[in-house]
């Protein structure tokens, strides 16, 4: 279903720098989960730039693992179902809704790409397309925390949406929803998922007028110490226990902050190109 004999396995593998076994075990997926999220890049360039982002398993691993670029949850998550379904892992994709900065009351589109990794009659939510995304599976469970990154997160089962039943992930932080010390990060249902579903999904969020990844171009790069994110013009470093450093670049300084800071190259007609949009976001 998710087009893994067009992956190029080794390759991946190479990629993440994941020398270990490849059994569908709950060790393997930590270990690649923790891999991914710390190796593959993310950005949405393309979605600014060109107002097209392909989520066919050539495109992607062309983009992420050979040209250096980064993607969003999209097409992280194509690629992770490609190589968990390559492995031999049984699992079911699910969308899900970003709520940082919303009320459940007036909910955001279900535009972000999550998997559910069944091991042994144990369910475990794997999300690594988020950009600070947390570095391991959590399982699905009510009160289910992660620890295992510089932040850490909680799954709480609970009416999401208008009263349907679902998942919300949390992150520290104070909202108007969650529980003491928490925000609620995303919420989601168990309703599968298919290719198609998110090849539409990914239509809205590459195209569509009211997209922030159109609007403007936004960057991140998770460490194990440190969390990088470019929104426009405006680059923030956030560390654990520490106030969020941040500055205003300008336009021709982002193609060398990419490549220093996120580890994402841009050709150099690519490179102009972005200098010219951000020149125009900036008037």
């Amino acid at each position: 279903m998710w087009s893994s004999e067009q992956l190029d396995l080794d390759a991946y593998l190479t990629h993440l720098g994941y020398e270990g076994d490849r059994a569908p075990t709950l060790e393997t997926l930590r270990a690649l989960q923790r891999a991914h999220v710390l190796t593959v890049r993310w950005d949405t360039l393309d979605s600014f730039l060109y107002r097209e982002v392909r989520l066919d398993v050539p495109s992607v691993q062309d983009k992420l693992l050979r040209r250096g670029r980064g993607g969003y949850c999209y097409e992280h998550t194509v690629l992770f179902a490609a190589a968990l379904e390559k492995l031999g892992f049984r699992f079911t994709a699910v969308s899900g809704r970003v709520q940082l900065g919303a009320d459940s009351t007036t909910p955001r589109p279900a535009t972000h790409a999550m998997l559910i990794v069944d091991l042994d009659g144990t369910r475990w939510l794997n999300d690594i397309g988020f950009g600070a995304s947390p570095l391991e599976p959590i399982e699905l469970a009510d009160g289910s925390r992660s620890e295992g990154g510089p932040w850490p997160y909680l799954l709480r089962r609970q009416n999401v949406t208008h009263g349907s039943p679902g998942w919300a992930v949390h992150q520290r932080g104070d909202g108007a929803e969650g529980p003491e010390g928490w925000t609620v990060r995303q919420v989601f249902t168990e309703t599968p998922q298919y290719p198609i579903d998110y090849a539409v999904g990914n239509h809205f969020v590459a195209t569509h007028d009211r997209s922030p990844f159109v609007t403007r171009p936004y960057i991140q790069r998770l460490r194990t110490d440190r969390h990088d994110t470019l929104d426009a013009l405006v680059w923030t470093t956030e560390r654990p226990d520490r106030a969020p450093a941040t500055e205003t670049v300008q336009p021709q300084e982002v193609p060398k902050l990419l490549d220093d800071v996120f580890d994402i190259r841009v050709d150099p007609q690519e490179a102009s190109l972005l200098v010219t949009r951000l020149t125009e976001l900036n008037v």
